[in-house]
C-alpha cells in the first residue's frame, strides 16, 4: 500500500530535526481570521508568503487536508512518519488542527508511534478541553493570539511572538535559523516558548 498515495507527503523545514505535516495556512479557522488582525501574530504568517504560495506547494497541501477524512488516514501517516526514522515531528509548519475528529485522529497517530516525539502548535483555544485525551508523546502548545501578548496561563505549554530579541529564548535566529541541537518545543517541562518576531 502506497500510503504518501493517502496522505500526501510529509515536508522536511530546513531548520527542523526531523519532518512536518502543514496543511494550507488560509484554512486556519481562527488564524485566517486572526491574520487580519493588526499586531496579531497571524498578521505576518510565514505560511502566507514566501516558497508556501507556489502552486506546488499549495496544490500539496489541499491534498493533505482533503486526505484527512480517508478512513485510512491514521494508519497511513503513523506509518509514514515511521519510515522517516527521526524521533521527532511536527504537525502543522501550516495550518491547524480542523475540528475534534482531527484532532483525535492526530492523538490516535501519536500513539501509533509511541518512540516519536510529537509537537503541535495551535490557536484553537477549544483544544483545551481535550488535552486530557492527549498522549504523553504529544506536546500541544497554545500559541497567544497578539504580539508581545503574555503567555496564557491556563494552558501547560505555551508559546508567545515578542518584538525584543532579549525576551525571546527560543535560539534560531542566532544559530542559522535553525533548531540545530535545541528541543524546546517538543519538550513538556519548558513551559513557554518566546520566538523573537521575524
Amino acid at each position: 500500500m502506497n500510503y504518501k498515495e493517502i496522505t500526501g507527503s510529509l515536508s522536511k523545514p530546513s531548520k527542523m530535526p526531523g519532518h512536518a505535516y502543514g496543511l494550507p495556512a488560509k484554512e486556519c479557522k481562527t488564524g485566517s481570521k486572526l491574520a487580519k488582525v493588526e499586531g496579531s501574530t497571524c498578521s505576518s504568517c510565514y505560511a502566507l508568503k514566501g516558497c508556501y504560495v507556489f502552486k506546488v506547494v499549495q496544490a500539496a497541501q489541499y491534498k493533505r487536508l482533503k486526505a484527512i477524512n480517508h478512513p485510512l488516514w491514521v494508519r497511513a501517516m503513523a506509518a509514514q512518519i515511521s519510515a522517516k526514522r527521526s524521533t521527532f515531528f511536527r504537525w502543522h509548519d501550516s495550518g491547524d488542527v480542523q475540528n475534534l475528529k482531527h484532532l483525535l485522529k492526530i492523538f490516535k497517530v501519536c500513539k501509533l508511534t509511541p518512540g516519536i516525539q510529537h509537537w503541535m502548535p495551535t490557536r484553537e483555544a477549544w483544544v483545551k478541553k481535550y488535552l486530557h485525551k492527549a498522549p504523553g508523546n504529544l506536546v500541544i502548545r497554545f500559541s497567544a493570539t497578539m504580539v508581545n501578548q503574555a503567555a496564557p496561563s491556563s494552558w501547560p505549554n505555551t508559546s508567545t511572538v515578542v518584538t525584543d530579541p532579549s525576551q525571546a529564548n527560543c535560539p534560531a535566529p542566532s544559530q542559522g535559523n535553525a533548531c540545530k541541537d535545541c528541543r524546546a518545543c517538543w519538550d513538556p517541562e519548558i513551559k513557554n516558548i518566546a520566538y523573537a518576531a521575524h
